[in-house]
């Protein structure tokens, strides 16, 4: 896959909930990359959609990721979201990384998208299960990305009006 373009790319960002953060491994790291991602995306014009998984049990979007988003969260009770994107690729961030980040990459992948996964914005209870999504995710060809990556990549050069702005995102 080229390099990330914000004129050909939509986040996702999956299933960060008030009840399930507490358990993820990470959450403080998780929280605050995805974060950035948002404020990015909506800098750049990039299109957001946030997924919550059965948000009657697990809560809504927590606090502060919430307030930066430009629409409302999808509910959805499957693990996979069943989305339909028009951008050719999927930058993807959330948790669990091997329950519903996983699936969701694959059903994104298998309807033709290209998919990135950011490495240190997905989170799950354990390490080890976390690291075992993402290295199923990348053998079934999607890209490993970071935070600082895909915001850099979305900018495409410092002469990008965004730049100083986002620049300081990753400070």
């Amino acid at each position: 896959m080229p390099a990330l373009s914000a004129d050909s790319s939509v986040l996702l960002v999956v299933d960060l909930q008030e009840r399930l953060m507490p358990a993820i491994t990470g959450a403080p790291a998780v929280l605050e990359n995805a974060g950035r991602l948002v404020r990015a995306a909506v800098r750049l014009d990039v299109g957001v959609t946030t997924t919550e998984q059965d948000p009657a049990k697990l809560g809504p979007t927590v606090e502060p990721v919430a307030a930066l988003l430009p629409t409302p969260a999808v509910a959805k009770s499957t693990f996979a979201a069943d989305l339909s994107f028009p951008a050719s690729t999927v930058v993807v961030c959330g948790c669990e990384a091997h329950v519903c980040v996983l699936q969701t990459v694959l059903a994104l992948r298998a309807s033709g998208h290209d998919v990135a996964v950011v490495a240190d914005a997905v989170g799950s209870r354990s390490p080890e299960n976390r690291d075992a999504a993402v290295a199923r995710m990348r053998a079934h060809g999607v890209d490993v990305v970071t935070t600082e990556m895909v915001v850099f990549e979305w900018l495409g050069s410092s002469r990008n009006p965004a730049f100083r702005e986002a620049q300081q995102l990753i400070k």
